[in-house]
């Protein structure tokens, strides 16, 4: 559905996207995650057209967004960030406007605003101006805005940036029911939202991509280690750590602090994420300890995301000039050598050929 290929935005020595490469498959719910500043932004207004890249290619349904801009724009739905509506308009007229603009024939337009205006629950306020609503109701304005006419792309720059806990569960399912019948994009820096809405996640920081993956996986690998926190009743003969001996799999047991009661809680830190816990209940009941709680820590797609941007270099304009050179060297290197590999193999088998016509004459003669 959209390919981006080997794409860069450039303004002036400052590189706001470098060499970014994805996919998006038809159907999926896919998040942009990223500090303020990764180009989340600016990659989602390549993919819509808004602005073209310096170099690379972006095709979306079949079409070069460069070669046939109106072929992708039609297929595509965008929200932007910040909500920029018409004040001096109502909810439907703003969406009818939407609608003129996305050039919906007149015929189809009543009914795909009425079912833009269903979709995204303003049926209530839809002659109300759209200055008087509140945050909550503007989004959802301005998503209706997106999806009038039913394009298979949607595409939504922060989506739920400024609303309360409430308003910001309401858009949540409203996305989620987009995806049942479209191609969604979403950008955010808030890591529950993107983990709670998306089945992929593409990880940007300063304007590269560092990873590409689903949120469960991207959970999964940051950390190798397993963290069990366990609070125990000892004896006076026996206390937890005395078990590292006994269980191979625990590289650490720390103390962390005393309860009123008198139980002690313990970390366990546990090597390539092994759940080990009935080891060691039935070590502990051996040594007269009793555990009172025993719970693993779960890991979370914000230790994913920290271990993935925690520590990346700052280059300079210079080094990145520097890092692209060096890049482009090593891309004709590999063409050079693929060329030169294709030329040979054509040879051997212009030889081959020669051979075995050689074979089949001397056949002949005898």
């Amino acid at each position: 559905m959209i390919e981006v290929k080997n794409v860069t935005k450039q303004y002036g020595d400052f590189y706001a996207v470098r060499n970014i490469n994805f996919e998006v498959k038809e159907g999926q719910i896919v998040g942009f995650l990223g500090r303020n500043g990764a180009g989340k932004s600016t990659t989602m207004n390549m993919i819509t057209g808004f602005i073209e890249p310096t170099s690379g290619q972006i095709i979306v349904g079949g079409y070069d967004v460069d070669k046939k801009p109106k072929k992708v724009k039609a297929q595509i739905g965008y929200m932007p960030e910040g909500t920029p509506l018409y004040s001096d308009l109502t909810v439907k007229e703003f969406v009818e406007y939407m609608a003129d603009l996305k050039m919906i024939p007149r015929k189809e337009r009543k009914e795909a605003v009425q079912k833009a205006i269903q979709s995204t629950g303003l049926e209530k306020v839809q002659n109300n101006l759209t200055k008087i609503l509140s945050r909550g109701y503007k989004q959802r304005v301005s998503m209706a805005g997106a999806i009038v006419g039913d394009p298979k792309i949607l595409i939504l720059d922060e989506p739920t940036v400024g609303l309360d806990p409430k308003q910001v569960i309401e858009i949540r399912e409203l996305i989620k029911s987009f995806g049942k019948n479209h191609t969604v994009i979403l950008s955010s820096h808030i890591l529950s939202e993107i983990s709670q809405i998306c089945e992929r996640v593409i990880i940007m920081d300063k304007g590269e991509i560092v990873a590409v993956d689903t949120p469960e996986n991207l959970e999964k690998t940051s950390t190798k280690d397993q963290i069990i926190n366990v609070i125990v009743e000892e004896t006076e003969e026996s206390k937890l750590p005395s078990i590292q001996d006994s269980i191979s799999a625990i590289k650490e047991i720390s103390f962390m602090e005393e309860k009123e009661d008198g139980s002690k809680e313990y970390k366990v830190v546990v090597e390539n994420g092994k759940d080990i816990r009935k080891e060691i209940s039935t070590t502990c009941a051996k040594s007269n300890m009793i555990i009172l709680e025993m719970k693993k820590q779960e890991t979370s797609l914000e230790d994913a995301f920290v271990k993935l941007v925690e520590g990346r270099p700052e280059y300079n304009q210079k080094e990145i000039k520097k890092i692209q050179y060096e890049k482009e060297v090593q891309e004709l290197r590999e063409e050079h050598e693929m060329k030169k590999q294709e030329k040979a193999e054509k040879k051997a088998e212009k030889e081959r050929k020669k051979q075995e016509k050689k074979d089949k004459t001397k056949g002949g003669d005898a």
